[in-house]
């Protein structure tokens, strides 16, 4: 019989908290994981903006509503979570450390690995700022570099490059309270680029040299790999809200009008192959008493593709600003509920000057025939993190599926008093 563990993950983003809870079963031959999604939940956000928390109380009961749909359909509760980190307070930057083999034989072992990574840890910060990430991009034993992993060589000296991925205090503590308030504990908080990589981003494309691009609703995240390995990490204060706030002011329709009229740009064919009646598109007023039409190429060149120009112009600013244009042949792929967005690529192409893919999730099963999508890219790539990391984990209580009583956390016991007391006449 396969070993079998749970895990869970929690996106909260600006539009909206994905939760998700996969079953992993390992081959006991291969040790292969098999990953399969049997709880899934997407809720719209309420107090969110632009990936931070503005109002924790309306975030609470926006996480509550989507965790306890999904603890509805998996079947049990959530008491641990990967959570996805985003926002324009993400930064990076890249350290390296140094320091001597301990053992006599000079055999570096992985006390050794722990030590040279808190040695590249050890950078000046502002209080206000907070490490959430290290993430070694290469070994030097000895001088010699391009070592991935040392655990076994020997030598007398260890050196690692790392890439450090920063947040803010602040915002990480107001994330922290609101999934706490939930009666969730954080496993880990994970940069939201990093872990929509695992679910799009292919060893190759990383190996090669490419760029991430992540874009929500509120901001556009950029995770770029080079040699393997992320080597940096950004978030732009600006996404796919921006296109549709563009069209609702272009076209003076509600923002939810606005939300649907993007949405149903998406092209299923080439443009110059459409009807006339396609190329058109009839937009109600908010009463319902008149409809204008409006030519799909106005909105499209003349709303939407200016704003898409200006996001991929300041990626491409970040990414000069860098020194990473030129690491990165494999090119840009794009994710997000801003994939969908029409003429994406066209657009990213012509700025980037780079090949551009639009990515999907990939990775998971089970419960998969809603969520295989781009906006889905971070919450699947969680859990995904989760499997491949679940090592660092091994000695700490997880979910289960078994039924055996556990004392419930304040939240969950708060929630269970107060639904007795309704009962009570």
């Amino acid at each position: 019989m396969a070993k079998s563990n749970i895990i869970s993950a929690i996106d909260i983003g600006s539009s909206k908290i994905v939760t998700l809870v996969a079953q992993v079963n390992y081959d006991q031959i291969t040790g292969d994981p098999s990953v399969n999604i049997i709880g899934v939940a997407s809720t719209p956000s309420r107090g969110i903006k632009k990936g931070q928390i503005v109002d924790i109380e309306e975030a609470v009961e926006a996480t509550i509503e989507s965790v306890e749909a999904t603890e509805r359909m998996a079947g049990f509760n959530l008491d641990r979570a990967f959570i996805s980190v985003g926002g324009g307070h993400i930064a990076s930057q890249n350290s390296s450390g140094v320091v001597a083999i301990s053992n006599p034989e000079n055999e570096i072992n992985e006390e050794d690995v722990d030590r040279v990574i808190e040695a590249a840890r050890a950078v000046s910060l502002p209080s206000s700022r907070e490490i959430i990430h290290v993430i070694p991009r290469e070994y030097i034993v000895d001088g010699e570099p391009g070592v991935r992993d040392p655990v076994g060589m020997t030598g007398v000296r260890l050196e690692v490059d790392t890439h450090l991925v920063t947040a803010s205090s602040p915002a990480l503590k107001n994330l922290t309270k609101t999934v706490n308030e939930v009666g969730v504990e954080i496993e880990e908080a994970v940069f939201s680029g990093l872990a929509s990589s695992y679910a799009t981003v292919t060893d190759t494309e990383k190996e090669l040299g490419c760029v991430l691009l992540d874009i929500g609703s509120g901001t556009t995240t950029i995770a770029a790999f080079v040699e393997g390995a992320l080597a940096y990490s950004s978030a732009i204060p600006i996404g796919a809200r921006n296109v549709t706030n563009d069209l609702a002011i272009g076209l003076r329709v509600s923002l939810d009008t606005a939300e649907k009229i993007k949405l149903s740009l998406i092209e299923e064919k080439p443009f110059k192959e459409q009807s006339k009646k396609d190329k058109q598109i009839e937009i109600p007023d908010e009463n319902g008493s008149e409809i204008k039409t409006v030519q799909k190429r106005t909105l499209i060149e003349g709303i939407i593709r200016p704003r898409l120009n200006e996001i991929f112009s300041m990626v491409k600013m970040d990414l000069d600003h860098s020194n990473i244009t030129n690491r990165i042949p494999s090119g840009a792929i794009i994710t997000g509920g801003g994939a969908l967005t029409v003429g994406v690529a066209d657009a990213a192409k012509k700025v980037l000057g780079l090949p551009v893919r639009l990515a999907s999730p990939e990775g998971v099963g089970g419960l998969t025939d809603d969520i295989m999508k781009p906006q889905f890219s971070t919450a699947i790539g969680l859990i995904l993190y989760g499997v491949k990391n679940a090592h660092l984990y091994a000695g700490k209580p997880s979910s289960s599926l078994s039924k055996n009583i556990q004392l419930p956390n304040t939240a969950i016991f708060s929630k269970l008093i107060n639904t007795i007391k309704d009962l009570l006449p």
